[in-house]
């Protein structure tokens, strides 16, 4: 439903995740009897989780980690892992910054070049694990080291930007040609992020193998101060999930995955979510309060170091426990970020829902305002 802004503008109302709340059905389960595992491609994973590509979040050590409890961790290969031979002495100096001098020198730490070799070692040393490697680079870089990528063995390439469209358009420089470069590469494509049915439709278009919806907007970034872009969640994947459901009428049943990335911040999000047609959910600060996770307590993506337009932040979220149990449990706090995916677990059973494409038609409502 449109609203009028002004005389001059309409706009359509949506929802985040803080709007919606899932409704009970008659029926209620025995947790146990509930699966939560969630297949993309040839790969099978116990949780429906895929960590961010994040400094803060995921290390080739956590990547393992997060492999080994049933999700997957996605490695980034524009971060200081492919710029330096040991950046542990870098991440703990990012960790002790002044505040105002935080993005300066994050710009300048940053700024080292991508060493190709470094990329192959970091894959092959998650791989070495032996769980599923993924790993992600930015539409700008993906032509230009996706051959790397690919003879070092990764298993699920991630393109993960801002905004990613099927048609970007540049006077300056060749742009990727997503359908051609997806259709030529012998591994799944995940892409994203986007926010709308129709960029949504034009990326299931290319071949991806998932969509990003989002563009993993939470607790680090200031694109919505700076840029005046936002997206609210829960309307973003009811929308992407309905192209899904076309598309797979238009293709004559290929299937695209979504997967919700942005404002999944604690468990009760990520029920919704699936709740809103979401197969698996991309997540950052909650895995970074992680005792394991390389930022010791603090969090930043890549657009907190962009060199002309920073638009994110490096913030203090803390530790609360393992990284076991935040994904699994026990909790000891209630607030939602511990024991993430028992809580997923349990909000199925509660209404009755056994596998996840199930839970998708889970009735939800609008919390009042």
């Amino acid at each position: 439903m449109e609203i009028e802004i002004g005389r001059g503008k309409r706009g359509r109302e949506a929802y985040a995740f803080d709007d919606v709340a899932i409704v009970p059905s008659r029926r209620t389960r025995d947790p146990q009897e509930v699966s939560i595992a969630w297949q993309i491609d040839a790969y099978r994973f116990e949780l429906p989780l895929l960590a961010a590509p994040m400094d803060s979040v995921v290390s080739p050590a956590t990547a393992v980690a997060l492999g080994r409890l049933g999700g997957v961790g996605v490695l980034n290969l524009e971060g200081l892992w492919t710029r330096y031979d040991d950046p542990e002495p870098l991440l703990a100096e990012v960790v002790g910054l002044d505040d105002d001098a935080s993005t300066t020198r994050m710009q300048e730490l940053y700024a080292a070049p991508i060493r190709p070799d470094l990329v192959a070692a970091r894959i092959r040393e998650v791989r070495a694990g032996g769980v599923t490697v993924a790993a992600a680079l930015s539409p700008g870089r993906t032509a230009q080291l996706a051959a790397t990528v690919v003879e070092a063995g990764v298993d699920l390439f991630v393109i993960r930007g801002t905004t990613v469209s099927a048609e970007h358009v540049s006077g300056q420089a060749e742009p990727l040609n997503l359908k051609r470069f997806i259709y030529e590469l012998d591994v799944p494509v995940v892409v994203g992020g986007v926010a709308t049915y129709t960029a949504a439709l034009h990326l299931m278009r290319t071949g991806a193998a998932g969509v990003l919806v989002g563009f993993g907007g939470g607790a680090a970034h200031t694109t919505r101060a700076v840029l005046g872009v936002a997206v609210p969640m829960a309307t973003a994947v009811a929308d992407v999930a309905a192209a899904r459901r076309d598309y797979l009428d238009e293709s004559g049943g290929r299937y695209v995955h979504v997967i919700a990335d942005g404002g999944v911040g604690r468990s009760g999000d990520i029920a919704k979510a699936i709740a809103c047609g979401a197969d698996a959910v991309m997540m950052g600060s909650p895995l970074a309060r992680a005792e394991e996770a390389p930022g010791r307590g603090w969090h930043w993506g890549s657009e907190a170091h962009h060199g002309q337009l920073p638009r994110g932040e490096r913030v203090r979220v803390g530790t609360v426990g393992t990284l076991a149990e935040i994904l699994l449990g026990p909790s000891r706090v209630p607030d939602g970020t511990m024991n993430l995916f028992g809580a997923l677990r349990r909000a199925m059973a509660t209404t009755g829902y056994s596998e996840l494409k199930e839970f998708q038609r889970v009735e939800v409502t609008v919390v009042g305002r």
